[in-house]
Formats: C-alpha cells, sequence, structure tokens
C-alpha cells in the first residue's frame, strides 16, 4: 500500500496509520472472535461451571452468540447516524463501546465470585459490544471507499477483511506464545483475559487517529438538520429492497464459512480429539489465509469485476468442504486441520473481499453506511451468533463430524445464487444513484 491514498476527487485522503485506524474495528471484532472461540471451554467454565463439559461449552457458545442479538439495533441507529452526522463520529462511538464490551468480560470475576451477577454483568458486555460492532463496519467501509482512487476500491476496501486475518494471526501466535509459557491450566484460570487485554491495548491509539480524519460522507453533516434514523431507514428499504435482500444471503454465507473457520479450534479438540497445542495454533492457519487472500480479492476484483470474484470462490467452497472435511475425519492430524483450514478461509477471503466492496458501491452515499451496517448486522447477528453453536449441536446429537461441511456447502449454494443477482458496480459513481 501507498503512503497516501487520495480520496475519489483527489482530495488528501488516508496514510497508511489512518487506513489502520479505519480498520481497526473490524480488526478488534475478529481478533474477539478468534480468542472467544479459542477459549470457549475455559469461559464457559468460568461463568457457566456444569458437571457436563458440553452442557457448558454450549453455555458458553450461547453467552458468545447474545451480542449478535444487538447488532441489527446497532446497524440502524449507527449506521444511520454515520449517514446523517458523518462517518468519523460514528466510527468514535463503536470503538469506544467495543472496549467498554470487551473490558466486562475480561475482567469479571467468574461464577464461583459473584455467583450469577457475574453472568449478568458479562450479558450486559456483550449486548454492548454487539450494540458497537452492528455499527461498525458499515461506516468503515463506507469510508474507506469515499477516500480511495476509484479503480482502487476493491484492493482499499479488501483491508477491512485483511485486518481480520492480521487480528487472527495475532491472536494465535500470542495464544500459543502464552500457552507454551505458562501452561493449559493457567491459560483455563487467567490467560484467556490477559488475551483480551491485550487486543485493548490498540483502542487509545485508535481512538486518537480516527479524531483526525477527514470527513467523507458529505459536505456539512449535521444531525439535528438532516434527515431522521427513521427517514433514511425507510428510504433504504422503499428504494433498495431487493438488493438488501440478495446482499443478505450473500453475507450469511461469507458468516457461516467465517464462524466455522474461527470454530475449528474448538472442531480440533472436542470433535477430533487433538491436542491443546494443536488446536491453539489452529488461528495461525485461519490468520494466514485471510491476510494475503482478501488483498488478492480485492486487486483482482479492480481488474475483472466485483460479481466473479462474488461467484466462483463460492462454487468452489460447494465443490470441495464436503471432501475436505470427510479427509479431516479419516485423518484427524496437526496437518490436515491447518490444510482444510488453509484451504476454506482462503477461498471465502477472496469472496469476502468483493463483498465488501461491491455492496456499498450498489448504494447512493445518503444510505452508505446504514445499507451495509444493517444488512450485515441483520445476516451476521442470525448466522454469526448461531453457526458455533448449531455445528457443535449438530455434532453432539448427529455423531457425524461432517455436519460443519453440510452447513456450510448449503449456506454457500445460497451465497452463490444471491451473488449472481447482483449487479456490476466496477467503475460506478459512488454519487449516482446505484444499484441499477
Amino acid at each position: 500500500m501507498t503512503g497516501e491514498i487520495a480520496d475519489a476527487q483527489g482530495h488528501p485522503g488516508l496514510d497508511r496509520k489512518a487506513v489502520g485506524a479505519v480498520v481497526l474495528g473490524n480488526a478488534l471484532e475478529f481478533y474477539d472472535f478468534t480468542i472467544y472461540a479459542f477459549f470457549a471451554v475455559p469461559i464457559g467454565a468460568a461463568f457457566f461451571p456444569s458437571k457436563n463439559a458440553t452442557d457448558s461449552l454450549l453455555a458458553s457458545l450461547a453467552l458468545f452468540g447474545i451480542g449478535y442479538v444487538m447488532r441489527p439495533i446497532g446497524g440502524i441507529v449507527i449506521g444511520a447516524f454515520a449517514d446523517r452526522a458523518g462517518r468519523k463520529p460514528a466510527m468514535l462511538i463503536t470503538i469506544a463501546l467495543m472496549a467498554v464490551g470487551m473490558l466486562m468480560l475480561a475482567l469479571t470475576p467468574g461464577y464461583d465470585v459473584l455467583g450469577g451477577w457475574a453472568q449478568a454483568i458479562v450479558i450486559v458486555g456483550r449486548l454492548i459490544q454487539g450494540l458497537a460492532l452492528g455499527g461498525e463496519v458499515g461506516p468503515s467501509t463506507a469510508y474507506l471507499l469515499e477516500a480511495a482512487p476509484p479503480d482502487h476500491r476493491g484492493f482499499v476496501a479488501s483491508w477491512q477483511i485483511a485486518s481480520q486475518g492480521c487480528a487472527a494471526l495475532i491472536a494465535g501466535i500470542v495464544a500459543s506464545v502464552l500457552t507454551l509459557a505458562v501452561g493449559d491450566h493457567a491459560m483455563a484460570e487467567w490467560g484467556w483475559r490477559g488475551m483480551f487485554l491485550l487486543g485493548l491495548t490498540v483502542v487509545p491509539v485508535g481512538l486518537v487517529i480516527r479524531s483526525h480524519l477527514p470527513e467523507t460522507a458529505g459536505e456539512e453533516k449535521d444531525p439535528a438538520a438532516a434527515d431522521s434514523t427513521f427517514a433514511v431507514v425507510s428510504r433504504l428499504v422503499r428504494e433498495h429492497g431487493k438488493l438488501l435482500l440478495l446482499t443478505f444471503l450473500i453475507i450469511a454465507a461469507s458468516t457461516v464459512s467465517n464462524s466455522i473457520g474461527t470454530n475449528m479450534p474448538v472442531y480440533a479438540q472436542a470433535t477430533l480429539g487433538l491436542t491443546e497445542q494443536v488446536s491453539t495454533a489452529v488461528p495461525i492457519a485461519l490468520g494466514l489465509a485471510s491476510i494475503a487472500f482478501p488483498l488478492l480479492g480485492g486487486w483482482i476484483a479492480d481488474r475483472t469485476g466485483r460479481k466473479p470474484i462474488m461467484i466462483w470462490p463460492r462454487a468452489v467452497i460447494v465443490l470441495l468442504a464436503i471432501p475436505a472435511f470427510a479427509w479431516l475425519a479419516q485423518k484427524p492430524t496437526a496437518l490436515s486441520v491447518y490444510a482444510v483450514t488453509f484451504l476454506m478461509s482462503a477461498l471465502s477471503s477472496i469472496n469476502a473481499a468483493a463483498i465488501i466492496v461491491g455492496i456499498p458501491e450498489s448504494l447512493p452515499r445518503a444510505v452508505r453506511s446504514a445499507g451495509l451496517s444493517i444488512v450485515y448486522a441483520f445476516s451476521v447477528s442470525i448466522f454469526g451468533g448461531s453457526t458455533n453453536w448449531v455445528v457443535n449441536k449438530l455434532i453432539a446429537v448427529s455423531g457425524d463430524r461432517l455436519a460443519p461441511a453440510y452447513y456450510l456447502v448449503a449456506f454457500s449454494i445460497i451465497g452463490t445464487i444471491a451473488a449472481m443477482l447482483m449487479p456490476e458496480t466496477k467503475g460506478r459513481d459512488l454519487d449516482a444513484n446505484a444499484e441499477a
């Protein structure tokens, strides 16, 4: 990436530090996502102890999913706020709320100290975090698109996805090193809390840099004078209803892919019987694929268009997921679990790069942030919050180790069909009324 990016009108735009600050919210989300998925077992033991280890794990996954309840509200309120008041104030609100939610999980004493109050506190923390995350992706992605040169919007926006890979890679490396240093018992007792606190150290830097970013939403944004949130959402649904439905299905398929990827440490340990040390390194494979391949997907999308990259990687997942998981179930080794994780993540990451640019490009500036925020929040709240629980429950009920693959293929078929019906947006004027 070059040192500075000019915006679509040629005015000074974002340098690399500013791009990092913009994508920091997405990075924190995936860091939290990865760490929680990896430490779901000790988190369950801390807040939902049970004689049955499976019940404790499922309760932990339910806590993970409960934050998704607030995502649609965050998408509506904060996404529309970003269209009314500007991208920058919305991004400042989301990252601050995100930090509060993560702190509440990391610092709350366990059930053995506070009893039911511990459960109540962490539930509130996850709800606050869900509110923030629901409103994060729309303003930050809209900002990147509006600050980027037209011929490089795919590559610039793909840093949203690549930042998730960076976060997952860092999470995997730090977790592996810390586990080797202090041991499995210490990680289960207190190490997982330290992992969340380490991630939060970047928040003050992100707040400072985001506060100094130039605004891209329009000439002057005054929330008191602009359209109401209801007006923004009403226009969005009235004028772009078909597009919202298609994008909901596309993001649902991508979300299921991401969730199955982040569930792989639990799958490797609880279902395949691999060791703690093997499962701790799974996020490294996930992170490596999620860094390089989104950037590749964004680069290709700038040259070939958005639709082909929305369609073909997802179609390949349909063909390969079941054979890949069958091989993994038959030969559950460190090599096989890393290889399958890397392959599925690479394909999904290429696909996600086109999604993250093609969807907001299809919407006019006045509803761009709200549109992406709302459809992303609803899709992720339903499928991101439930997938880990569902696939583990399916495995427990059916005894079939291929349950994650069946679930992934079903949603990938739906996502592929929806992508075929999307408009092509390569080279589109961001100030046009879009969608056509």
